[in-house]
């Protein structure tokens, strides 16, 4: 019977449950979402400058680093399609996480939830850009496949101190010169690397209950991120040095942004973002005046649903936030 229940679809899915739905007149897009956006208008700013910024990068030349003849010996691989081509960099890094975040939203009707992750997911993603673009540009390292790029027709035209005078096509000689880092591989792991850390802190990886299938679930967009930056090896875009980096690089920035927003994924309130455990504080500041209110009750009672189980429940059952919680309001 007991192997039974935990085979079950309801008692399998509920060891991934992040908590109970909480009142939908407390936190949703149309009662606070408005004014969570006005709150953050400098941060929606700053990402366009970003995106400014962004567009600049991809403009500009990068810098035209001297190539030798003895060099060309290791930069003729073959020039390849992208396995993974830049349109679809956007749509699994940024509106696949986007999705999950919708979904969470649907379940708890928290919208400092929805905002903060899409937020800090955007900021992820472009601070990421802008920095592997500065960059690609400052270094200029050139492609494993610069050979063909800068001849095509496979005929070698030095010059007199041995460096390069390419004949091939401007835009395959320009982009020849951005091997390093992998903007792919930064892109994949920045936004796969926050979606990892989100799900992390959402279905409690780290709750000490030994539920490996969710470690199992954490590991799946970082795997993804490691596959797209092999297949940049593969199709000879990159150095290996280039993916290792541009990995460290989108999975540093994921996690210092992630960090804004929301408590360790290992954390007891790691469930949620700082911003809706500051409504919960000021909720029952204002049930010191009307105790008997609905909502206030439905938001402490959700709190509580949410924190990690302890075998002395007395003593362990209340999160570090809640917990300094009650003794301001005794």
């Amino acid at each position: 019977m007991a192997l039974q229940n935990l085979l079950s679809f309801p008692k399998f899915w509920s060891l991934f449950q992040g908590g109970r739905q909480i009142d939908p007149t407390a936190h949703t897009i149309k009662s606070h979402g408005a004014t969570l956006a006005r709150n953050h208008i400098h941060d929606w700013l700053m990402l366009v400058l970003l995106i400014l910024i962004e567009v600049i990068l991809n403009v500009i030349h990068p810098f035209r680093r001297f190539v030798g003849r003895d060099m060309m010996e290791d930069l003729r691989y073959p020039m390849k399609q992208n396995t993974v081509p830049v349109w679809a960099v956007p749509l699994y890094a940024v509106l696949l996480p986007i999705f999950v975040f919708l979904f969470f939203y649907m379940r708890r009707r928290d919208v400092y939830d929805l905002h903060h992750s899409v937020l800090g997911l955007l900021f992820a993603v472009l601070i990421t850009g802008v920095l592997t673009d500065s960059i690609k540009d400052a270094v200029g390292r050139p492609r494993p496949d610069f050979f063909w790029r800068c001849f095509p027709d496979g005929v070698e035209v030095y010059d007199k101190l041995g460096g390069v005078v390419c004949h091939g096509k401007a835009s395959d000689i320009k982009e020849g010169h951005k091997s390093f880092p992998s903007g792919h591989t930064s892109w994949s792991f920045a936004g796969l690397g926050f979606l990892s850390l989100y799900l992390c802190g959402k279905i409690k990886v780290f709750d000490r209950q030994g539920h490996i299938a969710k470690l199992c679930i954490l590991f799946l967009p970082l795997l993804a991120a490691c596959l797209v930056g092999i297949s940049r090896v593969d199709d000879y875009w990159h150095h290996w040095q280039d993916v290792f980096a541009g990995g460290l690089l989108g999975l540093f920035v994921a996690t210092f942004c992630y960090s804004q927003f929301f408590p360790p994924p290992y954390n007891d309130d790691g469930w949620g973002p700082y911003a809706y455990f500051v409504a919960m504080e000021e909720a029952r500041g204002n049930a010191s005046l009307n105790r008997e209110s609905p909502v206030v009750e439905a938001m402490v009672d959700n709190m509580y649903a949410n924190q990690v189980p302890r075998r002395n429940i007395d003593s362990f059952n209340r999160s570090p936030t809640l917990e300094a919680m009650e003794l301001g309001h005794k």
